[in-house]
């Protein structure tokens, strides 16, 4: 998977996203139902970063993740939970920032890019998703790509990690007896995907010319919006995503592809 950001531009997401994060959290009640994650309250929503965070930074420092409380024994025993979650951002970036070029640790994506960028990489994009998790509890449903106020280059790149990275591992969950292709195609980018439902799903970074693959499309489907718009849509956190081609495909996409803890 190549990254098109650099180390020190995932830890600033890292920092921006997770501080906004806790501003977000911060303004409503911790019961505070989150609608993009109907599961969870507000509460439970930092639970669950307090632990990603604390776990990640477990892995970089060669600590032993399995001692960590569970996502349940922190909300249920974490009087400040806002604080509790602070400290975990900042031991997470201070963990980033201290570690070697050529650090040794375990990496868990297709394709990965080395391990310390790696983990950089990944809580960039798991802070960023659950800061729009936050902003949605704060408006009561999925927020627009407008009041998300992500950076365009900084949703090009979780895209990729998306569609490379997770999906691409075991089975397609997509796959319903029919092949077909389906181009994520940015409004606002120079590259989209090209991404191939079979069996096992394939993904294939391409480069745009206009609104099209250069070189030619063989897809019969395609995805379109702006970065941002693919970018929380694909993540089942927005619905400006404009499908053509297969109309059902977003339903299936929202009911099957999915990113969980386990």
């Amino acid at each position: 998977m190549p990254t098109s950001l650099t180390f020190d531009e995932h830890l600033d997401v890292i920092r921006s996203a997770g501080d906004r994060l806790a501003d977000l959290a911060s303004s409503v009640d911790e019961s505070t139902r989150v609608p993009t994650c109907p599961a969870w309250t507000v509460r439970e929503l930092l639970a669950h970063q307090t632990l990603v965070h604390r776990w990640a930074t477990a892995n970089i420092t060669d600590a032993d993740p399995e001692a960590l409380p569970s996502q349940t024994e922190i909300a249920s025993s974490v009087d400040d939970i806002v604080d509790h979650y602070r400290n975990g951002l900042d031991l997470l970036t201070a963990a980033l920032a201290e570690a070697k070029p050529d650090l040794d640790a375990m990496t868990f994506l297709n394709d990965a890019p080395a391990p310390r960028h790696f983990w950089a990489r990944r809580q960039a994009h798991e802070t960023t998703m659950h800061m729009v998790d936050a902003l949605a509890a704060t408006l009561g449903r999925s927020p627009t790509a407008g009041e998300a106020a992500i950076a365009p280059t900084v949703a090009i790149d979780g895209i990729d990690e998306l569609l490379c990275g997770f999906f691409t591992r075991g089975r397609s969950k997509l796959f319903d007896g029919e092949e077909f292709t389906v181009l994520v195609r940015p409004s606002d980018g120079e590259r989209g995907w090209l991404v191939r439902v079979a069996e096992r799903l394939t993904t294939d970074p391409v480069p745009l010319a206009g609104d099209a693959i250069a070189g030619g499309d063989d897809s019969a489907v395609s995805l379109t919006g702006t970065a941002v718009e693919l970018y929380l849509g694909l993540w089942n956190r927005g619905d400006e995503i404009t499908v053509a081609g297969r109309p059902e495909l977003l339903d299936r996409w929202r009911a099957v592809q999915r990113v969980t803890w386990s």
